[in-house]
């Protein structure tokens, strides 16, 4: 269900002591999987590899006896309610397939169970998706499209969800520009009572305080957007969950529970990734953005003008408002290295290169979308 992992996994150095609590903890995992395959689904693994992503789970990479292969997610709770709603990701996810929606399909269990809970962990079996790279920072050529239509059909199978019609709201209230100001506001105090700042939290000191002097801004960028349409979304469609087979979308996953959220949010999501606005000029990113709302549309052709026309407006808003990673070294220390520390920094350059070149590329998009 994911690509391979971007970067190797450490080799353990030879040595005549006890392992680390990581690498026991870590080969406890490993047992209990294959010891749960075998129990819940009959199938005997040949080889188990973890994939050093995922924030929720533990994820591994299966190879059975027969050289198939899967992708088994290990939940870190037995907890009837996290498990409810991991069982409702999953169920909006085969929703999504059902509409031809490029997706990883879960494997039921012996007892036709989504999440196997009767093993030694709860684990749901998906297939896996071979030949894979996320769409972070890899949005170009045709892969603009891809997406585009990917997510239109997601969006146009979505609308039509059981547990809510898709509905009008207010664009403005997209974020909370006043919460927003009182969450920095905070970042800022307790950053300047650190006994002291690493590099990168000096750093994120002085994003926050940048973010905080152009709410205003940001506040005005809001005004302005029209009633836009909410319904339920796959609600992470950030670029590691969407994975490309060359220029192909070969998968959306990770589904979050189902929730409505504004349409024009998640087009953004996927269509701002920091790093593509970023590694691409200005000029080839708004072209490469112009192809996924144009292919989007034809996807999804009952998506109103003003979703597609708001969605740089309302993506570049979000980014703005949205505290995350800046948080982190106050809020999540242990969670601070060297891949969200550069991602921090991306994303805040990305957003405020959006907001400095709004009007522009809101005219050249209205005048291709005509």
């Amino acid at each position: 269900m994911t690509t391979a992992p971007r970067r190797p996994s450490p080799t353990p150095a030879a040595t005549s002591s006890s392992p680390p609590d990581s690498a026991v903890e870590e080969e406890q995992i490993t047992v209990g999987l294959a010891a749960t395959l075998e129990l819940a689904y009959g199938l005997q693994p040949a080889g188990i590899k973890r994939i050093p992503e995922g924030t929720a789970t533990d994820n591994f990479a299966v190879l059975d006896q027969s050289g198939q292969r899967h992708f088994a997610k290990v939940y870190r709770t037995r907890e009837p309610q996290a498990l409810e709603l991991e069982r409702a990701s999953i169920e909006l996810s085969e929703y999504a397939a059902g509409g031809s929606v490029a997706t990883a399909r879960v494997t039921r269990s012996l007892d036709h169970e989504l999440i196997a809970t009767h093993g030694h962990m709860p684990i749901s079996l998906w297939s896996y998706v071979t030949h894979t790279e996320t769409a972070e920072g890899t949005l170009a050529g045709a892969r603009w499209a891809s997406a585009g239509t990917a997510m239109g059909r997601l969006h146009n199978r979505l609308a039509t969800y059981p547990a809510a019609a898709p509905s009008q709201a207010p664009g403005a209230a997209v974020c909370d520009v006043g919460t927003s100001r009182d969450r920095f506001n905070r970042l800022i105090h307790a950053y300047q009572h650190k006994p002291a700042l690493g590099e990168f939290e000096a750093w994120a000191l002085r994003a926050t305080r940048d973010r905080q002097a152009i709410m205003a801004d940001v506040e005005k960028t809001l005004a302005s957007l029209p009633q836009l349409t909410v319904q339920i979304l796959h609600g992470d469609t950030a670029g590691p969950n969407v994975l490309f087979n060359d220029t192909e979308v070969a998968a959306l996953v990770d589904f979050r529970p189902p929730a409505t959220g504004y349409l024009a949010w998640e087009i953004a999501r996927l269509g701002c990734d920091p790093k593509s606005v970023l590694d691409n000029s200005a000029t080839d990113w708004l072209a490469g953005y112009t192809d996924l709302t144009l292919a989007y549309r034809e996807a999804n052709p009952k998506a109103s003008a003003d979703d597609l026309l708001s969605s740089l407006r309302v993506g570049c808003a979000a980014m703005l408002c949205s505290a995350f990673p800046l948080s982190v070294p106050v809020e999540r220390p242990h969670l601070v290295d060297a891949a969200l520390e550069a991602y921090g920094r991306v994303r805040h350059e990305a957003a405020l290169t959006l907001l400095d070149r709004l009007p522009d590329m809101e005219e050249a998009l209205r005048e291709a979308l005509r």
